[in-house]
């Protein structure tokens, strides 16, 4: 799977060692001798990447740009690789969300592994995140009268309660349904409520009637 890898540890030899490991096998590679250089270079782009982690680095230490880096909303998946493994470290790192701790050295078959599951799970957080941009573009789309449907709909009203609620005719209320459902392109009541869900405009445990 074709990806950026940036690898961050201070160690020059190791930088470039595992930069031309991971260029041989496909890999963009960005190398950073420090964390504070990895933060003034984050770069946001669309491709998969992640990031190859050093534990013991001057200044900001490996955990603590993992710190950082959830603190600034980043979705990159960490790969900790290091010759200092301890167990409180990799405990806090991985209870932190890293996707591997690896111990140097480590042999290229596991270190391309554990950079395939992080950069799949890269790229289907970015499509998870493309998907709900999308229904918050759509949502974005409907007058004012189409949202109050849509957000009565989705919790389970039937078109006489929401012309009542809305003091309408349910005639109306028929065709803003159906304009709602058009302009979300769904073509299921199931549909809408996903999108509803997925978007945290309901809680998908309570029941529709009573959301």
């Amino acid at each position: 799977m074709p990806g950026l890898v940036h690898v961050v540890d201070d160690d020059a030899s190791f930088r470039t060692a595992i930069e031309r490991r991971l260029k041989l096998a496909g890999y963009d590679v960005e190398t950073h001798s420090s964390a504070e250089e990895l933060l003034g270079r984050l770069p946001n782009v669309e491709q998969p990447a992640c990031v190859l982690l050093d534990v013991k680095i001057p200044g900001l230490s490996g955990p603590d740009l993992q710190a950082r880096l959830i603190e600034i909303g980043s979705t990159l998946p960490i790969i900790f690789v290091t010759g200092y493994a301890d167990t409180a470290t990799t405990v806090r790192t991985i209870k932190a969300g890293a996707e591997d701790f690896l111990t140097k050295p480590v042999s290229s078959e596991q270190l391309i592994h554990a950079i395939e599951r992080a950069l799949a799970r890269h790229s289907a957080a970015q499509s998870q995140r493309n998907r709900l941009d999308a229904f918050r573009a759509l949502l974005s789309g409907l007058t004012p009268r189409e949202r109050q449907v849509f957000d009565l709909v989705v919790r389970g009203k039937i078109n006489k309660q929401i012309a009542h609620e809305l003091g309408t005719t349910e005639r109306t209320i028929k065709a803003h349904r159906h304009q709602v459902m058009d302009k979300m392109r769904v073509h299921s009541f199931a549909e809408l409520v996903s999108i509803a869900e997925r978007l945290g405009l309901i809680d998908a445990n309570v029941p529709r009637d009573q959301a």
